[in-house]
């Protein structure tokens, strides 16, 4: 579910109300622990973490407009979306996340290439998340990404 709100502000407003606190608790967290030179705000209709065109001007290849994307959070009809492009385009640091996720979480993880789905909404691993936002810096995000599109 794409959200039409402008802001991170007015995204988080119109939420039901069981999906404000962990949303809240979890872009807090990623704000704060996120790599060093992105930004946050909206994009693709969810909360959106990413480098900007001051330090990648090229932006993102299938629309160059926008900056390029590196994480995402929104609220799904059924759970709570993280995605980390991070995971996608480097299969150690998803077999990282893999392997850890059950040393903190009771329930069995939901998960694609790259998106985290977190169904409830009491067990949502906000240390192992930490823990994820500091195993890639913005420069090797980009130089992952660039080497993507040379192939």
């Amino acid at each position: 579910m794409q959200s039409k709100a402008i802001t991170p502000e007015g995204y988080i407003n119109q939420l039901p109300e069981e999906r404000k606190a962990p949303i809240i608790k979890l872009n807090n967290l990623i704000k704060k622990h996120m790599p060093k030179g992105l930004e946050a705000g909206m994009e693709y209709g969810m909360l959106a973490y990413y480098v900007p065109k001051t330090i990648y001007p090229n932006g993102y290849h299938c629309k160059p407009f926008p900056p390029l994307p590196f994480i995402n959070l929104a609220s799904q009809k059924n759970f709570i979306a993280l995605y980390h492009s991070g995971m996608y385009a480097k299969k150690e640091l998803y077999d990282w996340f893999v392997a850890e996720y059950p040393k903190h979480c009771k329930y069995k993880l939901d998960m694609g290439k790259s998106c985290i789905r977190f169904k409830k909404m009491d067990d949502i691993p906000y240390d192992l998340i930490e823990q994820l936002l500091g195993k890639m810096s913005v420069e090797e995000w980009i130089d992952i990404y660039e080497a993507a599109l040379k192939k």
